[in-house]
Order: structure tokens, then sequence, then C-alpha cells
């Protein structure tokens, strides 16, 4: 066996668990209208199959104050109750088991009815919660274990308890959000009385064969948080009550350290589960950019836990399980932590998806099927679009030919992968040039392919995947030789000067700034350069385990800037643009708005700021203002009489957007 400890066996006394992979709750968007749950059971149906081991659901509110946000997913009463039999019966049909996470949001509900433990605003919800009164917190209790009843009605293996990430459980937790001075607040012991009555008396309510998960937040990352001393005395109350596992989690939704994005370390928290083995006897999960069977069977090996959540992954392959059973790990659709098509969606109520599989949560709607009629397809560019879209018409029985002048695949990733905590598309790149193999794409790589060799193929149908270009900079001196476009740096390994200023602040500005003053390899490799950069004290001396963040010397001294008024970064992506804003804070870059730019010469960059004409004086200034589609070969393919489709930049150029284009062209590929 290829995972030995992976794919061990878990007895938890009155069930076993096939394997020690958990997939971990994340909501999805299907959650919330029961017109939804055919999809959602789809979902989970796909990943059962997989072979996951215990399936985990998204959040689901135990009462209305309990919402996260409007109309949100409920378990509180009867008629709730059929819609998840449609869940339940599609993962039990393929062999799998599947938990509800039962999560009151508490002062995170976005909505005017939140409550709490004391009247506290969250800073990332405009609504301030009511505080629950003694009478109210019972009733807390109660809407907990009647959701755990309801849930077992519905045929489900058991419940995870939300008690980690800021939701109202942990308010009840910290002298941060919990300010009261009765039963449930003061001493440490008062604080956590709260999730030991609800375990306790759920256990009571469903009886010794029903699973209940805790998530334990064992690293609050906030200030005025749990201690050490605290956490390992509730995970015992928790033990204690009849919780059959603890689940780790991972700061609160509020901390400023990132946690899941992807220039955090693979693995990166799984010391602090091991902190907590001993502690108690119940069988641990560890959680947080665990993406690889490699990775996990380490982490199990070491012992720093006894089973491994991963959420994000079964986005990206929901087979995860069964190839890694297989010993076929280079056949993994690798989670990239890139949150473009997951968190990012969700937070602004979209489905969620994922970047490199866009048939998540779209299982009911988008299948690749055989084709009916074959067809000769030529793919022109291997950049994600490309790829995307030869493997899909190669899986489907078309026959397909994929050129590019470039003699590598990848396009737009292969500069990705050389940013600072990008490193995961160098996953991307290894699963395409595996499936291109797998599914007989003919490769014609290092090869320019003009409208004359396409129009002499034989092809039915040509797909321009040709990208973008840079867009020129129209500006005098633009071209002075201190001036660079992000091509020259990325691609062509251009010599770069200490001092440097960036025009455009989009993604791959922030990407350049990045790449510029970040030193290789990157704290992104290396856990414990991490923490320290961002302040996460791995002794977890201090309650919520931060630390003052020492971050490394820059390489350069880099300007970000854009003609735009207002903060660079505005438009980046909602759950990880802070991440890169703060990155490039610590590294001391200048990033500024509303710039006018007036000329380049041997002096520098002149550019007006705050209606001051200013000179920046820079080695270099490097061009990141836009893109063009990459459209040579269309009109000329089209005057021969060819069936032309355009796809990913070369249809819309808007900020190398890998999401949408592996989107569009899985999309047209399965209806080709």
């Amino acid at each position: 066996m290829a995972y030995p400890h992976l794919l061990a066996p878990l007895d938890l006394g009155f069930t076993t668990l096939p394997n020690r992979v958990l997939m971990g709750s994340m909501h999805v968007g299907l959650e919330d209208k029961a017109a939804d749950f055919d999809k959602l059971a789809a979902f989970y149906a796909e990943r059962a199959r997989g072979g996951v081991g215990l399936i985990v659901t998204g959040g689901i509110a135990p009462s209305l104050r309990g919402w996260l946000k409007p109309m949100a997913g409920t378990m509180s009463m009867p008629w709730h109750v059929a819609r998840h039999r449609k869940v339940t019966r599609a993962v039990h049909a393929e062999g799998g088991r599947i938990c509800m996470q039962i999560l009151h949001a508490g002062r995170y509900g976005y909505h005017p009815f939140s409550v709490a433990p004391s009247r506290i605003k969250s800073p990332i919800t405009p609504f301030t919660p009511r505080a629950l009164s003694a009478r109210g917190v019972e009733r807390c209790i109660d809407a907990f274990v009647r959701s755990a009843k309801l849930a077992r009605e519905a045929g489900y293996d058991g419940v995870e308890v939300m008690g980690s990430e800021g939701y109202l459980i942990n308010q009840f937790l910290t002298a941060r959000t919990n300010r009261r001075t009765d039963r449930w607040g003061g001493s440490a012991e008062n604080r956590m009385r709260f999730p030991i009555e609800i375990v306790r008396c759920m256990r009571e309510a469903v009886g010794k064969d029903f699973i209940i998960v805790y998530r334990l937040s064992m690293l609050d990352l906030v200030d005025e948080a749990q201690s050490w001393t605290d956490i390992v005395a509730l995970g015992k109350g928790i033990e204690a009550a009849g919780a059959t596992l603890i689940n780790t989690g991972i700061g609160w939704h509020e901390a400023r350290v990132p946690t899941i994005v992807t220039s955090v370390p693979r693995g990166a928290f799984s010391w602090v589960t091991r902190r907590m083995k001993g502690e108690v006897s119940l069988p641990l999960v560890t959680t947080n950019r665990i993406n690889m069977p490699d990775v996990a069977e380490q982490i199990l090996a070491r012992g720093d836990a006894d089973m491994v959540s991963m959420a994000r992954p079964f986005l990206a392959d929901p087979e995860w399980v069964n190839k890694a059973r297989a010993a076929r790990p280079e056949a993994i659709n690798t989670c990239i932590a890139c949150n473009q098509a997951c968190l990012d969606h969700v937070f602004v109520n979209r489905r969620a998806s994922c970047l490199v599989n866009p048939r998540a949560c779209h299982e009911t709607e988008l299948n690749v099927l055989p084709a009916t009629a074959k067809k000769r397809v030529a793919v022109v560019g291997a950049g994600p679009a490309g790829l995307a879209a030869a493997t899909t018409l190669a899986e489907r029985g078309h026959a397909v030919t994929l050129f590019d002048r470039a003699p590598r695949i990848g396009g737009q990733f292969n500069m990705a992968k050389r940013i600072p905590g990008k490193e995961e598309f160098h996953e991307a790149l290894r699963y395409f040039d595996h499936r291109l193999d797998a599914t007989g794409v003919e490769r014609r790589l290092g090869t320019e392919a003009g409208a004359d060799v396409l129009a002499a193929g034989g092809f039915d149908t040509v797909i321009l995947a040709t990208g973008v270009l840079p867009r020129a900079l129209d500006l005098p001196g633009a071209d002075h030789p201190k001036v660079l476009s992000y091509l020259d740096v990325l691609h062509g390994d251009a010599p770069v000067g200490h001092k440097v200023a960036i025009i455009g602040a989009g993604g791959i500005g922030f990407d350049v700034a990045e790449f510029l003053t970040e030193a290789a390899p990157s704290p992104s490799t290396d856990i414990a350069r991490w923490t320290k950069e961002w302040g996460v004290d791995m002794a977890v001396a201090t309650p919520g385990g931060l630390m003052p963040a020492q971050p490394e010397k820059p390489e350069r001294q880099v300007w970000l800037l854009q003609r735009t008024a207002g903060r660079p970064g505005g438009r980046l992506n909602k759950t990880s643009g802070w991440v890169h804003r703060a990155t490039l804070k610590n590294k001391r870059v200048q990033m500024l708005g509303g710039v006018g730019y007036d000329r380049i010469d041997d002096a520098g960059l002149h550019v007006v700021i705050d209606g001051q004409p200013r000179v920046l004086d820079v080695d270099n200034v490097i061009v990141c203002a836009g893109q063009e589609p990459n459209r040579e070969l269309h009109d000329a393919l089209l005057a021969r009489g060819m069936d032309v489709r355009l796809v990913g930049g070369a249809d819309v150029a808007a900020e190398l957007d890998a999401k949408r284009a592996i989107d569009q062209a899985t999309r047209l590929a399965a209806a080709l």
C-alpha cells in the first residue's frame, strides 16, 4: 500500500471508517434552498464514490437566529428532514458516510436578528448582535440538540458541532466576545460550559451509535483569546461529554493571519493538533492546506493526528482517495488553494465551484459524455484554456492536436508558478501534463500554427486559446531601456535593478511586486519561516497563539502604482486580496493610487501624486497595465471558411482570469 497510514481504517467503537480522510465542511451555496438538494446530493455522492472516509456537510443552522445569512440552510423543523434525506441516501448508495455540520453564526450572522454571548459587534459584519439572556443560552443548547436529533432522523451518520472559526460557540469561549457575569461567562470554566453542555445533551439525545465530531479551536489567532491550558481543558471536557472525534479549528474569520490561502505552507498547522495528542484519548483530526497524499501520509506517520481533513481538495478532484489508493498521485487534480471559485463565490452568494475543476457543484449540469460525432480538432495554445479544452475534447473521443509555439505546456501558468506563494501552480501543470497523455492528445509544441498549416490539417474545428498580449504603454519614454513588461521579468528573466516602479496595481502588478521583493525560496515552502513572518507562536505561549510578526527584509525597493484613485488592490479577490496587500506592506512596498504618469527618462519615472510632480529615481519601470486578446489567427481562419472558436484570454482579456478560461474551455469542449 502506497499510503499505509492514510488508508488504514479507523475504529470508532460502534463503527469503522474505511480510511483516515475526512472531507471537511465547506459551504457550497446549495444548502440553502430545497430546490438545490438534488444537486447537493449529486455533489456529495460523487465524493463518496471517490472513496472519502467521512464527509462533513457545509454548515447548517440550528435555528433562524443562527443563520449565516437570511434564508440560510436550517435543520430545526421536521419538514427540513425530507430534503436532507436526498443527500444521505445518495451518499449511502455509494457506500459513504456523512455528518451534518451544525453551525450557529452568532455575531457573524449577516442579518439583523443575530445573537451572541455579549452585545459586541463583529468587525466583518454590519450588524450588532443582541446579547443572549440566560434562558436564551439554554434555548440555543436545545436548538443544537434538536438539530442533531433531526439529522439522525434524516439519515446522517453523525453531526459536527462547529466550535471554532469565531462562530457562536467560539464567541462564548473568549473574553474577546464574552463579557457575561452569569454562569455562562467570567471564568474559563464558566465560558466552556456552553459547548460542553451542547455535546453532553446531544449525546444523551442521539444515543451511543451516532458520530459527534467537535470542531475545537486550537489556535484562535486573535487577541483576548483562549490560553492553551483552557483549550486542553475544553478538549477533555468535550471528550467526557461524549464526543467521538475532535477536529482542529484554526483561526477566527476576523484574524489577520492567513490560514488557507495558497501562500500558507502545506500542513502548516498540524503541529498544533500534535500538541493535543496525549491530552485526550479521542481520535484527533488535523486540517488546513493538506492537498496531496504524501503530505497527509507524513502528517499521520509522524503522529500529528489520527485523521486529516481536506475540503477544497475534494472540489478539485472527487476521486482523490481512489487515486491515492491506486498509487496514482500524478493523476490527482490538485487544489491550488486559490479561493477564486470556492470561497470568493460563496462570499458573494454565488454557487461554489473550482478553478481547476469547473464541474464541482455542477455535477448535474456539466457532464463530459462520449461524443456522438467524432471530430478532428486543433487547439492552438497550451495555456490553461487550451489544456482544459484539449483534454476534455479528447476524453470525449475527439481526435485532438494541441499546438503551441513554446516548447512546454502551461502558458501564463508558467509565470504564475514563479510567484512566491503560488508554487502550487506546478501541480496544476503536472496534472495537465499527465492528463494530456492519458487522453491521447497529440502535442505539437515548439510549433508555429499558422493559418495555412491549420487549413491544410483537415481539422473540423479550430479552438484558439492563444491568450493575451501585454497592452502597450502610451507614455513618452515608453521605449526607454529602463522599461520592461511583466513578460520580460516573469518569462524572459530580464535583470531588474534594486529600485523599481510598477505601473498597474491589478493582480499581475501585485504578483510582480511579490516576485521582486521576496527571497527565494519563499516562506510558503517553510513552516518555521512562514509562522515567524506572520507572527504565529508555535509554542502557544500567549492566548491566541500570536506574537509580533517578523517580516524578512525585502529584496528590492518597490513602488506599486495605479491611475485609479483609492487603495491599490481593491479589485483583488475577496478572500485573498487582504493577504496580498498585507504581504506587500510587510515588504515596505509603497502602494499609491490616483497617480498621473508624465514620462520616463534617465532620471526615472515622472509622476504626479496628489497634484504634486515627483520623480521616482528607479532603475526599472515594469509595465503591468493590462492585456489585449491575441487573435492574430482568427480572421485568417474565418476567411478560409473554418469553424473557429475563441476561449480564455483570446476571447476576453481580463487580468489573466484562469478561472473563467478553464470554465469556458471545459464547457465548450463538453458541448462540441
